[in-house]
């Protein structure tokens, strides 16, 4: 099942400067883990103890998962997961 992930600037260190990458998974769990499979050390920088970081939100098709399922969150092929860090500014 492919989906296609949307990479900010600050995560593109692990995924060689691309924008945009394809993995597969039935949820966003299984997204992450496949992303990191691909791209080591990506999966820490989403997820602390089976939650997804307070400062990263994520997006599938424009939802963000935290109104839903979380990590538990299906996903089905052509989706668009969106990766996007909170940003705080004063």
């Amino acid at each position: 099942m492919s989906v296609m992930v949307h990479i900010p600037t600050i995560l593109r260190t692990f995924t060689n400067d691309q924008k945009t990458v394809t993995t597969s998974g039935e949820s966003i769990c299984e997204v992450i883990n496949n992303l990191d499979i691909d791209f080591p050390g990506i999966k820490d920088r989403l997820v602390k103890e089976e939650e997804i970081h307070g400062f990263i939100n994520l997006y599938v098709n424009d939802d963000d998962i935290r109104f839903g399922e979380g990590l538990k969150t299906t996903v089905k092929v052509g989706d668009v997961i969106t990766i996007l860090p909170a940003v705080a500014g004063g």
